[in-house]
């Protein structure tokens, strides 16, 4: 791979990529909204459900070093810069369609109070810290000589979600997808922290 097609930071293909993942996005979480109101409570739905949610923290996690071809500092602050505005793009989605048709239950909003915008910045900052997290364990595969495609980094992120949703999700102690969602970013973060140790 040339220089030119690594480490991309141009401002145009940042906000067209950032658009690409808040879109992926916008899909990951209106099927969620759709298969948990359809379908009915039990062990079935809340594994489709977890299988959304991985899913989704994939594509967050790991489009925006794919499309930034991250392999130096550089390239995982393009990253983190594409999660961000993916991010503000799923935001615009949420107001524009999803609000108005209210597609969240009311216990949404109850947690912050009755208002519409106590998740946003919890938000901005989870998109950002998923996407450079992933961008950095994609420039370590790759400074290590190993395959640096989407999906052999997400092979162990998935394995820990899928351990997390499964095992406190059937123990009963958290409801599956919010478990496997943790276990994502915490496996995620882990192995971020492993490739900057090993950098350092």
């Amino acid at each position: 791979m040339t220089s030119a097609t690594v480490d991309r930071s141009e401002f145009r293909h940042v906000l067209l990529s950032g658009t690409i993942v808040g879109a992926a996005t916008a899909v990951a979480v209106i099927l969620f909204l759709l298969v948990s109101r359809l379908l009915p409570a039990g062990l079935g739905t809340s594994v489709l459900l977890m299988i959304i949610v991985l899913a989704g923290g994939v594509g967050a996690a790991f489009l925006p070093g794919f499309f930034a071809a991250s392999r130096t500092t550089q390239g995982v602050a393009s990253a983190a810069a594409m999660g961000l505005w993916g991010t503000i793009v799923f935001m615009a989605i949420d107001i524009i369609l999803l609000r108005p048709l209210r597609a969240y239950p009311w216990t949404w909003d109850a947690v912050g109070g009755g208002s519409t915008w106590w998740y946003l910045p919890i938000w901005w900052m989870l998109g950002t810290l998923l996407a450079w997290m992933g961008a950095i364990v994609t420039a370590g595969r790759a400074a290590r000589g190993g395959d640096p495609s989407i999906r052999a980094l997400a092979i162990p992120a998935i394995g820990g979600g899928l351990g997390v949703g499964l095992g406190l999700g059937l123990g009963g102690l958290l409801f599956m997808p919010v478990a496997a969602g943790a276990g994502f970013a915490g496996t995620l973060v882990i192995f971020a922290l492993i490739v900057l140790a090993r950098r350092g």
